[in-house]
């Protein structure tokens, strides 16, 4: 999840304990002064009608470690992101102090957080399916008669592999954030938790020199056969049982992480280990030069462009998040009614958090979008957002819809972003520089012959485009997104495009990274390509890798003359 999507944030979730009063109507007053919905939660209840689908929410714990766990419980099933405020000492996972929950909070709605990916584990067994965030261990359970056995063992299968037989007192099966509880008093090792996706086996007191900790992938199924009675504790016993000898556990990671909110005002990971864990490697306020930094300052800050770019690509993969969420559900809607009822949805979800983004970040700037009234700014600078290029595609289920966002200087592009939801690609420029997707440069191709070329086509109403080519080329093919016409024009995939009309907001962003990557783009008559605001004039647009373009405008040229 980006943090960027956290900007459109309209209701919070708080779980707190009665005694947290100062703290809770603290966050009350806070919530009302920006008109923000709270509802708060008593630890241990159930969320209920407070939590409503598809609503920008933002869930907060309020309390120590405990809380956060509670929070992960009612949070994470339902992607919600958490923000844990500790009110006690530095913690692993609650690491804002209350003192600096508004500033936190503050830079939270603004979109300037960062969002964690937490691996969670998932645990299933006769009569139990459980989720955790920490770790599951199984411990021999002490003998009435102290003579009697003090061990077990464990067998332990990775999906069909067999790995070995665990003897001692138990074993503990953790995620990366789990690694600095039991596993790591067992001789197992740290692993830093942020988007670290794996499972780790750590042996408990083992009686064998050489059983040593495993680390394996989250989508590896793990069967845990128990040799004896056995108790089995999930999150340090939020969920427990009494295992009997035969008794088989599958442990796996959970189908869902947890997205836990992380501020520049969160005590650091290591900072928490030092302080929690007394660690010696370190002084405990010893953070380095990085925290020496006041966090309003920041070096070799980009200029107004490159700024804009870099918030463009974070705006655009959050705004592509809900996109493929309810992409997602298109199919499973057999009612006309319902598919429109999504796609308006996607569609302003994605508009709302691009132009929210923006307008945190640069509020003298205009803003003119598909689906929202203009946005009247100061200055030089306007943006064009088509939050959803494609949308038929999108509203039958085809994967080839995009989201584009383009940056004006006095009403010439001069920066491009489009992603791609379905394929998490963004492609991006800086005009007069060079275009890339994602990290890797692009390139037209050279073609300069029509049969050794393949076309896009646009909207093409009476399909002369398609006729005059497809004989002479290999082929000509139309995806539904203009935007996604010029990108792949710009990465080699097509050699030309052809665009009967466009509008503004659909290809600004494209033609900045066709052009950047080489691309010649033209009207019907050769003329450089000009974005066209007045909807009741037709603006066509040809593009070409360069060498093809001499021969793309005989053609329709002489198609024209036919015509006449």
């Amino acid at each position: 999840m980006h943090g960027r999507r956290l900007a459109t944030t309209d209701r919070l979730l708080a779980i707190t304990a009665e005694r947290e009063v100062e703290t809770t109507e603290q966050l009350r007053a806070w919530a009302d002064g920006r008109d923000v919905e709270l509802s708060v939660i008593g630890a241990g209840e159930p969320i209920g009608e407070a939590y409503e689908p598809n609503r920008a929410t933002l869930g907060i714990t309020i309390g120590d470690e405990g809380m956060f766990l509670e929070g992960i419980k009612a949070f994470a099933p339902r992607e919600i992101p958490i923000l844990g405020v500790s009110t006690g000492d530095p913690a692993f996972l609650a690491r804002v102090d209350r003192s600096d929950m508004e500033d936190a909070l503050e830079e939270t709605v603004r979109g300037r957080a960062v969002v964690d990916s937490r691996q969670q584990i998932a645990v299933h067994a006769d009569r139990i399916d459980a989720t955790g965030i920490n770790d599951v261990t199984f411990r021999h359970v002490p003998p009435s008669e102290p003579t009697d056995a003090k061990v077990t063992t464990l067998k332990l299968f990775a999906d069909d592999e067999y790995v070995g037989a665990f003897e001692g007192t138990g074993l503990a099966v953790s995620t990366p954030t789990g690694s600095t509880g039991i596993s790591l008093s067992a001789g197992g090792p740290v692993h830093h938790p942020v988007n670290n996706h794996s499972l780790q086996v750590v042996p408990l007191h083992t009686h064998r020199l050489g059983v040593r900790p495993a680390v394996f992938a989250p989508s590896t199924e793990l069967h845990v056969i128990v040799g004896g009675e056995t108790a089995m504790s999930i999150d340090g016993g939020r969920t427990h049982a009494i295992l009997q000898q035969g008794s088989v556990v599958r442990v796996s990671g959970a189908d869902t992480f947890a997205h836990v909110v992380r501020t520049s005002y969160d005590d650091h990971f290591f900072t928490a280990m030092a302080t929690e864990l007394g660690w010696g490697v370190r002084a405990p306020d010893d953070r380095g030069p990085v925290a020496a930094l006041d966090r309003s300052q920041s070096t070799d800050a980009p200029d107004t462009v490159h700024r804009a770019r870099d918030i463009a690509i974070e705006a655009a993969e959050s705004a592509g998040e809900p996109l493929e969420e309810l992409h997602g559900q298109v199919e499973s809607v057999k009612e006309k009614t319902g598919k429109a009822d999504i796609v308006t949805e996607a569609d302003y979800q994605s508009d709302r958090i691009i132009t929210t983004v923006i307008e945190n970040e640069f509020p003298d700037h205009a803003i003119r979008s598909e689906e929202r009234e203009f946005i009247e700014g100061d200055g030089a600078y306007e943006w064009l957002v088509d939050p959803l290029d494609g949308t038929g595609n999108f509203a039958h289920g085809n994967p080839n819809y995009s989201v584009s966002i383009a940056l004006l200087s006095d009403g010439v592009p001069v920066v491009g972003v489009v992603h791609v939801p379905e394929t998490d690609e963004t492609f991006h420029a800086v005009a007069g520089e060079e275009a890339y997707v994602d990290e890797t440069r692009l390139s037209t191709t050279d073609r300069s012959e029509l049969d050794e070329s393949m076309l896009l086509s646009g909207y093409d109403p009476d399909g002369s485009f398609l006729t005059r080519f497809y004989e002479r080329t290999r082929g000509v093919r139309r995806l539904g997104s203009a935007a996604l016409n010029l990108c792949y024009l710009a990465s080699g995939s097509a050699d030309a495009v052809w665009e009967y009309d466009t509008y503004p907001w659909d290809v600004a962003a494209g033609v900045v990274i066709a052009r950047a990557a080489g691309a010649h783009i033209t009207d019907a008559s050769g003329d450089d390509y000009e974005l066209v605001f007045d909807l009741d004039e037709r603006a066509e647009l040809l593009g070409s890798n360069g060498p093809l373009h001499p021969a793309l405008l005989d053609h329709l040229r002489a198609d024209a003359d036919d015509r006449q």
